[in-house]
């Protein structure tokens, strides 16, 4: 028993932890993008993060690890994880550069309601009404979110809600990876399929030129990048999911924080009951998930 507290307790700091290092990568390359375009930008900020996590793998070891190596990167669900985390973050990425911070964080918060519900669909685990009512209200909160309307109808938001539905399956096939594998190993194999893509983007965008100075908010973001990665892979590999996931929600305190901070963002009336909802019924269905 002490030993499954200790193990909780790693994955909740390394969830609040890598939470926050996320936000702080998404409130970086939001800026970058008012003057880089996104392929380019999401491609230079890759290279800085393979090269940190090339040195660190090397400085650990784990090249020559029972686990490590090319061989771990060329595991299946390596690379199905590494595809899905691509796929997401495009999309998640090119939605926050339209959308408000603390919007669409809050979006991507429904992830513990997807993986539920995936769950529910692909396991056919049986659930009584209340769960059911958990989660219709989850997804009725993205909704107050997005708030879909024919006049100003954002198509951002729908994209950032396909991220989250991307980013639940990834955090599912994580679940899947042989414990031996090195999480850092795991973390570099996300970032070369990101940069792979969005190089295939920059070349269809264009390039411009790149000061010194977004060079330096890139690299920032990169290090931020890389240790939420790395701390999302521990906690989705530590201790008891339904009790590590609810400290996913420190993002969006901290995205909420942000956006008002620099951009002077605040949801509206509709959104914070969204929030309110999305909040409630992810924290509902995970302390249920507990109890069973």
């Amino acid at each position: 028993m002490s030993e499954l507290l200790a193990a909780n307790r790693r994955g909740i700091v390394a969830m609040s932890l890598g939470m926050v290092s996320f936000v702080a990568n998404d409130a970086i390359i939001k800026q970058v993008s008012a003057s880089l375009p996104s392929g380019q930008l999401i491609f230079i900020r890759g290279l800085f993060a393979i090269a940190l996590l090339l040195a660190l793998c090397s400085w650990m070891g784990l090249w020559r690890s029972p686990g490590g190596g090319l061989r771990a990167l060329g595991q299946r669900s390596v690379l199905l994880r590494a595809t899905l985390d691509a796929l997401a973050t495009i999309a998640y990425l090119t939605s926050l550069f339209h959308l408000p911070l603390g919007n669409a964080t809050a979006i991507n918060m429904a992830t513990p309601l997807v993986i539920s519900l995936m769950a529910v669909l692909s396991l056919g685990e049986r659930v009584g009404a209340a769960r059911w009512a958990a989660l219709a209200a989850g997804f009725a909160g993205v909704l107050l979110v997005v708030q879909p309307r024919s006049e100003g109808f954002n198509a951002y938001a729908w994209l950032c809600l396909g991220g989250t539905l991307l980013h639940a399956a990834r955090d599912l096939v994580t679940r899947r990876i042989a414990s031996s594998t090195p999480s850092l190993l795991i973390t570099l194999s996300t970032a070369l399929a990101v940069s792979l893509l969005a190089a295939l983007i920059s070349l269809a965008q264009g390039w411009v030129a790149v000061s010194a100075a977004q060079l330096a908010w890139l690299a920032l973001a990169s290090v931020f990048l890389s240790t939420g990665y790395y701390l999302l892979i521990v906690a989705m590999r530590a201790g008891e999911v339904s009790v590590i996931a609810p400290f996913r929600y420190v993002g969006l305190l901290f995205a909420l924080l942000l956006g008002w901070l620099i951009w002077a963002e605040l949801p509206n009336a509709l959104a914070w009951l969204g929030i309110a909802l999305l909040v409630g019924a992810g924290l509902y269905v995970l302390h249920e998930q507990r109890g069973r």
